[in-house]
């Protein structure tokens, strides 16, 4: 299965149905994102796991939610406090990645991380911020890259790196062209009241303090 192009408005537009028909059939996506690429399915526990066995991950090591507004997070339980929304008001749509509560009996346990909260990123990649509106529904994502390597910076990689899985059709390559050398997403755990850095990434602490004062971490 050759890659899709997914650079310009077009190529996007052109890609949203093979790709959503690809999703809800159980398979797996690369994708550029406003950080590095990533890989991802559908919040389903199945889907879930055949990313997990992709990445040769841990079952304890969680992946986060792309979303394409702050509403669609909502929708599958997950709950927003002071802190989490005075962030996601500050930076959302862009590289900041929220640990939420709830969600329960909706997204897989496979998705919560140890501090029992699924992280989300509403993400200002135009072309999958489109491709997660179009599905309807998030969009699970981690980087793509073989344990202990560097993330894929484009599409030939990822083909060379997932190739079996790109040959046997379970994995559809969306080619974004090459990304530069992006940090990832800033984390941050809102699951108690006073929120907590995970991991400086993008945006940095700093940055986050000028924002919201007192309710970053």
């Amino acid at each position: 299965m050759n890659p899709i192009p997914f650079g310009t408005a077009e190529q996007v537009e052109a890609a949203l149905e093979p790709a959503v028909a690809h999703l809800r059939s159980g398979g797996l996506i690369a994708y550029p994102t406003e950080t590095v690429y990533g890989v991802g399915s559908r919040p389903l526990a199945a889907d879930v796991a055949a990313l997990q066995r992709l990445k040769g991950r841990r079952p304890d090591k969680p992946f986060l939610l792309l979303v394409s507004h702050r509403d669609m997070a909502e929708a599958q339980g997950l709950a927003f406090n002071a802190a989490a929304s005075a962030l996601a008001r500050a930076f959302w749509p862009g590289p900041l990645s929220l640990v939420l509560p709830g969600g329960s009996g909706r997204l897989p346990d496979l998705l919560r991380g140890p501090e029992g909260g699924i992280a989300v990123r509403w993400t200002s990649h135009r072309g999958m911020a489109r491709l997660v509106q179009a599905l309807g529904e998030p969009v699970t994502s981690t980087s793509a890259n073989l344990p202990g390597q560097p993330p894929a910076p484009g599409a030939a990689a990822i083909t060379r790196d997932f190739a079996a899985a790109v040959a046997a059709g379970t994995l559809l390559v969306l080619d974004g062209g090459v990304l530069g050398n992006s940090p990832p997403s800033t984390v941050v755990d809102c699951t108690q009241p006073a929120p907590r850095l995970v991991r400086e990434g993008a945006l940095t602490l700093a940055e986050l303090r000028r924002a919201v004062g007192r309710l970053a971490p």
